[in-house]
């Protein structure tokens, strides 16, 4: 963490943060869009495929929708919020952000290049967060003209429900870029937690060791899918089962977690199993597919895939 380099700092703490852009419209992408609306923040939704953005805001409606239907916000509540968030396709269209918040696949030349490609058209005080949940931000940085810069914001799927955020803190990241990344996430309504860049942080090192074990016990004919999670939900009182949260994150996304988790701590607990490796070759990448450990439908988790 360097709190005095030397060297001043671009980001002035003095200046509130207003306006936010989002790379990326799936799934943690206009989720974060949509809380940071909620909050009050303008919001810059940038996708390069139209479809997706469009896909992406009808899950903001959708959920804002749902949210006025629970009595949670009012119609004008939601109304607010959209106008608030601006989808586009353009780059150029982010110059106005105070901070970015990157949602793209864990691909750290993909995370890299949009950095890059980020400050390009944004000022020097820009904060650049990305929502890794398992890549060096310290490596992220490297590719960045102002690495003091860059952090990690790490939300959790849903983004609109869970309260958790995991700050991250690379080898450059300045102390003033921590203070306004958290203010932010209280301001979202959001608990911040702040950890040192290691692989895995602290949340996914606990949570995909224990994703992957029940994963091993499915495979072993120990237990069934719905079984494991109950144990985990009642026994534990985890609000999902690992299984679950496995097909809401997306199995090639945990399978891509795990792989790096292992080749950077050669642990064994988290080399991929048998059975994540083969669903995701069959396509049976969770909740996106329609199926996973889990048969979905719009909704809810119906049948069970694997009993």
């Amino acid at each position: 963490m360097n709190t005095d380099s030397g060297e001043k700092n671009l980001a002035d703490s003095t200046a509130p943060i207003r306006t936010i852009g989002v790379l990326g419209a799936g799934t943690m992408g206009h989720g974060i869009a949509q809380v940071a609306a909620v909050a009050g923040f303008e919001v810059i939704l940038r996708d390069v495929d139209e479809s997706s953005l469009a896909r992406g805001m009808q899950s903001i409606e959708r959920n804002l929708a749902k949210g006025v239907q629970l009595g949670k916000a009012t119609a004008e509540d939601r109304e607010q919020a959209l106008a608030h968030i601006n989808p586009t396709v353009e780059l150029r269209d982010l110059k106005a952000a105070d901070l970015i918040i990157e949602a793209a696949p864990e691909s750290l030349d993909l995370k890299q290049s949009l950095l890059r490609e980020s400050e390009g058209v944004t000022s020097p005080h820009c904060i650049w967060a990305s929502n890794t949940s398992s890549l060096s931000i310290t490596e992220i940085a490297r590719s960045a003209a102002r690495p003091q810069n860059v952090i990690g914001m790490h939300f959790f799927n849903p983004v609109h429900i869970m309260r958790l955020v995991e700050i991250v803190v690379g080898a450059q990241t300045d102390q003033t870029n921590i203070n306004a990344v958290r203010a932010v996430a209280r301001s979202m309504k959001k608990e911040p937690i702040v950890v040192r860049d290691v692989p895995g942080f602290a949340s996914s090192r606990l949570g995909v060791t224990l994703g992957l074990e029940a994963m091993r016990m499915v495979e072993q004919g120990v237990a069934s899918a719905r079984d494991i999670d109950t144990a985990m939900e009642l026994g534990y009182n985890h609000p999902m089962g690992p299984l679950r949260l496995t097909d809401l994150v997306g199995l090639d996304v945990r399978l891509s977690i795990a792989e790096y988790l292992h080749s950077k701590l050669g642990s064994e607990a988290f080399r991929p199993p048998e059975i994540l490796r083969r669903m995701v070759s069959q396509g049976k990448l969770g909740k996106k597919s329609g199926e996973g450990f889990y048969k979905w439908n719009e909704h809810e988790a119906s049948q069970k895939a694997y009993t």
